[in-house]
């Protein structure tokens, strides 16, 4: 068999591997050979939070392997049901910045649009499970009240797209949204969040790149990868090919208990992204959502964490330890006391 090493990547192929993903738990026990005994509990979490996984990711899940990191944050566990104080539905204050529908204004110089509610891989820990995607679906009405919104807030230069997740989007209903925004004279950025390439590689397909290629806005593409090991051949490629369009090329990652949480994990997380072309941004201590405490990682814990990878790592590989507080005019940095 020939290895493919410059695959040529249409719409189609990304399409057939979102709708092929995994939303099945008792599918999702076969698949890895799970033991029978945890399946009422996952069949709870589910019915809180439905779980998708696509087929790819699925594959380099090691079976049978409970400690394996990629299985824990699609996995889920009785412990999602339990309430945690401090743990809540809305743990960023999301609901207060929603503007109007689909449009989130925290921070001064940027607003940030919810294209929709599905993601191509459900993450346990996500901050947005509970979002109210149902009262911010956008139609064509929204769209125009959206540019205006940006048209009356000359403080604003950069638009976020996220979700859910914002590349699960086609490509046609993109560049029109890139229409829209790019009408905006004082827009300048556009920021993508998304872990499409990461879990299904084959979106970074023609008609994306072609899109962000020909954009007047400087095009800044942020990853969300956790653990190395999510990475592989086809990620590398897809990235290539973003370079090549001029995109600036970013990673966030969660800090996770039983995940990424140590300083081994962090180091070849961040020399296997530069390895592509994707410089690490940020890492975030866990948003206190409710059904994600076991994934939480203390502060002082990830501050010592952080630490030993700035003894392992130059500072340009090295990712900015964060904490979204509401109300904050942006990410709090965490001090890692360092001498």
């Amino acid at each position: 068999m020939i290895t493919r090493t410059a695959p040529s990547w249409h719409t189609e192929d990304w399409q057939i591997e979102l709708s092929g993903a995994v939303r099945n738990v008792e599918t999702l026990w076969q698949a890895l050979d799970l033991p029978a005994n945890s399946l009422p509990a996952a069949l709870a979490a589910h019915r809180d939070f439905p779980v998708r996984v696509p087929r790819a990711f699925l594959a380099k899940i090691e079976k049978g392997n409970p400690d394996d990191p990629l299985l824990k944050q699609i996995l889920p566990v009785m412990a999602e049901t339990e309430h945690s104080p401090g743990f809540v539905a809305d743990p960023l204050a999301e609901r207060n910045a929603n503007r109007q529908t689909g449009l989130l204004h925290k921070y001064q110089s940027r607003v940030l649009l919810v294209l929709g509610g599905t993601c191509a891989i459900n993450c346990r820990y996500c901050f947005r499970r509970h979002f109210p995607y149902e009262d911010n679906r956008l139609g064509p009405e929204d769209l125009a009240g959206i540019q205006a919104y940006l048209t009356d807030q000359p403080d604003v230069n950069e638009v976020i797209l996220s979700g859910g997740d914002p590349l699960v989007t086609s490509n046609a209903r993109l560049s029109a949204l890139l229409d829209l925004i790019e009408a905006v004279p004082h827009i300048s950025r556009l920021r993508i969040h998304t872990r499409l390439p990461v879990v299904i590689p084959q979106r970074v397909d023609q008609g994306l790149l072609q899109r962000l290629g020909q954009s007047r806005l400087n095009c800044v593409l942020v990853t969300h990868c956790n653990h190395p090991q999510e990475l592989d051949t086809d990620f590398d490629h897809a990235m290539n090919l973003l370079k090549r369009q001029g995109v600036t090329l970013l990673n966030q990652a969660v800090l996770l208990r039983g995940v990424n949480d140590s300083v081994a994990t962090q180091v070849a997380l961040s020399e296997r992204l530069f390895s592509a072309g994707v410089l690490p941004y940020y890492l975030h201590l866990l948003d206190p959502v409710a059904g994600a405490h076991h994934f939480d990682v203390p502060e002082s814990e990830a501050r010592t964490l952080m630490q030993a990878v700035h003894a392992a790592l130059p500072g340009f590989l090295i990712p900015r330890l964060v904490r979204e507080v509401p109300g904050q005019p942006g990410k709090s940095l965490i001090d890692l006391h360092l001498t």
